[in-house]
């Protein structure tokens, strides 16, 4: 990479057509940048297309996003990214596995990602978190009922401009409203494979069930439960000796791992959103 050239991520998502990546690398050619990688995608099923490039240069963004709209298909959506790093908001209720992994990655530099707040609504996580310096809020729902709650919720997280907010084992459903708001900036991890075992305890519907694998999966949060668009998912084998309690306490480590796996994908622009799924280039 040349002196005074950055990295830059280009995301295109457009109706397909012959000779798109041709005329898309022309482009970044003929603007004097380097290419580094490249990715795409079709989906047949829609004829949708979908790339990712990595490249040096130091692009006019304006210009640059115009050229490329000139030469794609009507209704292109032409995203380009720096690998600046993003600032996430965690919220949390009293399990610490998933906050406490995020928290380690960020403050090792395994995340491209900074920590500006945790929010609760319990007050257990607070030394946790206080202990790396970072905010800490309390909303408790206590004696309030769900509208109220989330009025004292958003006035905190007006406080803050997060690229991303994460549900770290938040165990509260969002309303329609806050998850518009917040619309695909919200990811959770949810303690099952998805589409199964939806709710509050998977566990131990795992059980009942006789499962033989149980998983996490991370996705984004809409304002049906728990059916957002899924980022990643992870697995490990149980058996039936296996109890709720013993499926749980092997399922937070399944847990944090897919949340930080899924956050990374994110954070370094590999997902994109296609209907009610995710293209993910890896």
């Amino acid at each position: 990479m040349a002196m005074n050239e950055e990295k830059y991520i280009l995301l295109i998502d457009c109706p397909d057509e012959k000779g798109l990546v041709h005329k898309i690398t022309g482009v970044l050619y003929r603007n004097d940048f380097n290419v580094l990688g490249n990715q795409e995608f079709v989906d047949a099923n829609n004829g949708q297309f979908f790339m990712r490039t990595e490249f040096t240069g130091q692009p006019n963004r304006s210009l640059l996003q115009q050229e490329l709209l000139e030469i794609l298909p009507e209704g292109a959506t032409v995203r380009l990214s720096d690998t600046y790093k993003r600032n996430l908001l965690v919220m949390a209720t009293k399990e610490h596995h998933c906050l406490a992994d995020l928290i380690t990655r960020s403050v090792f530099g395994e995340l491209n990602a900074r920590i500006v707040a945790v929010v609760a609504n319990h007050d257990v996580l607070r030394p946790l978190v206080e202990k790396f310096d970072i905010p800490f809020h309390v909303v408790s729902h206590e004696g309030l009922n769900r509208e109220d709650h989330e009025k004292a919720l958003l006035k905190v997280l007006g406080g803050y401009t997060p690229d991303f907010i994460v549900l770290a084992r938040y165990m509260r459903v969002l309303s329609s409203d806050l998850t518009a708001r917040y619309a695909n900036r919200l990811i959770n991890i949810h303690h099952s494979l998805l589409p199964a075992f939806i709710g509050a305890s998977p566990y131990r519907q795992a059980f009942e069930r006789g499962v033989k694998f149980i998983g996490a999966t991370s996705h984004f949060v809409t304002d049906t439960l728990d059916e957002g668009p899924i980022i990643a998912q992870g697995v490990i084998p149980v058996s039936h000796a296996d109890t709720p309690a013993s499926m749980a306490q092997a399922g937070r480590d399944v847990e944090k791992v897919v949340l930080a796996k899924a956050l990374k994908l994110v954070l370094e622009d590999r997902v994109f959103l296609n209907g009610n799924k995710t293209i993910v280039f890896e």
